[in-house]
């Protein structure tokens, strides 16, 4: 009896190689650049195919935060830089805790500044983080894997899933492999690497991309934002401090100077100083209004 030949491991499409950069080590600096600027174009094309499984995203974490559960992006390398980038960006954005949205990167603290590729392969690391962050089933877990096979990914999702939590993936190739274990898979095929396998380039921008309707849009739901402007904005540089103040010029229709006042008498809180400015009331009125409705600007005003 002839032995069986072992099956053939098939490339995943983001270690694949690119043909219109084949020759890439030849070309002059515009030629370079032409050469990425084309990939990059297919980047917000395969974004537009997943609009809707981001948009399901968007309003099942909008749900399970409305309920007090926390979002945490896992990810290693590239994508677990880009998750914590993504949470560290909300608290100053959308005034919310750091403990809302949460990073979660394979080797830790560490590897945000220095690369710790081993970390990846680190199953029981990516549960094992799920566990020490005591996810339950209120929360929501958005694993980030380029490839849809990181084993570190994998655990956490994996561990995710037996706390009750929703889970959501965000890959870069189709039919990825931890699929089954996300509630929502968001697949950005974008193709291969203009420099094959380095997934910090197209991957990366598209992952970039997601994240941020991701975590916008679910704010967005909670009311940190009224018509385009971010009104739950925290006052922690004269930048936002002015920011703040023109927000409330542009609401209210008022002179900066009433602005300022209306800030400070609601201790620099945009939103609160917006109904106090639209209602003629206290800033403890303009509290128990926002909390009524949930923080939600549009249903007072």
């Amino acid at each position: 009896m002839k032995n069986k030949r072992p099956k053939r491991k098939s490339i995943s499409l983001t270690e694949k190689s690119n043909r219109s950069s084949r020759r890439i080590d030849n070309a002059t600096p515009l030629e370079i650049a032409r050469i990425m600027n084309r990939e990059d174009e297919r980047v917000a094309r395969a974004v537009r195919t997943q609009l809707r499984p981001i948009a399901k995203a968007i309003a099942l974490g909008a749900e399970a935060l409305s309920r007090g559960g926390r979002l945490f992006y896992a990810g290693a390398g590239t994508s677990g830089r880009l998750g914590v980038l993504d949470a560290a960006e909300c608290p100053p954005t959308f005034s919310v805790s750091p403990k809302m949205v949460q990073g979660i990167i394979a080797g830790g603290k560490r590897a945000l500044w220095r690369s710790v590729e081993a970390a990846e392969d680190n199953l029981s690391a990516g549960a094992r983080a799920i566990r020490r962050a005591r996810v339950n089933d209120r929360d929501v877990v958005c694993g980030i894997s380029a490839s849809g096979k990181t084993p570190f990914v994998r655990g956490a999702l994996g561990e995710a899933k037996k706390r009750g939590a929703l889970r959501l993936l965000v890959a870069c190739n189709p039919a990825p492999e931890i699929g089954p274990l996300a509630d929502v898979a968001i697949q950005l095929l974008v193709g291969p690497e203009i420099i094959a396998g380095s997934t910090r380039l197209k991957a990366g921008t598209a992952t970039k991309m997601v994240l941020n309707m991701l975590s916008t849009g679910i704010m967005i739901r909670l009311g940190k934002v009224y018509g385009n402007l971010m009104v739950d904005v925290r006052l922690s540089s004269r930048k936002l401090k002015d920011r703040a103040e023109r927000i409330l010029v542009t609401v209210l229709n008022c002179p900066r100077d009433r602005a300022r006042v209306l800030l400070r008498q609601s201790k620099n809180h945009p939103k609160a100083a917006i109904v106090m400015g639209a209602k003629g009331c206290s800033r403890k009125e303009a509290e128990r209004l926002l909390e009524e409705k949930k923080g939600i600007l549009g249903e007072i005003l």
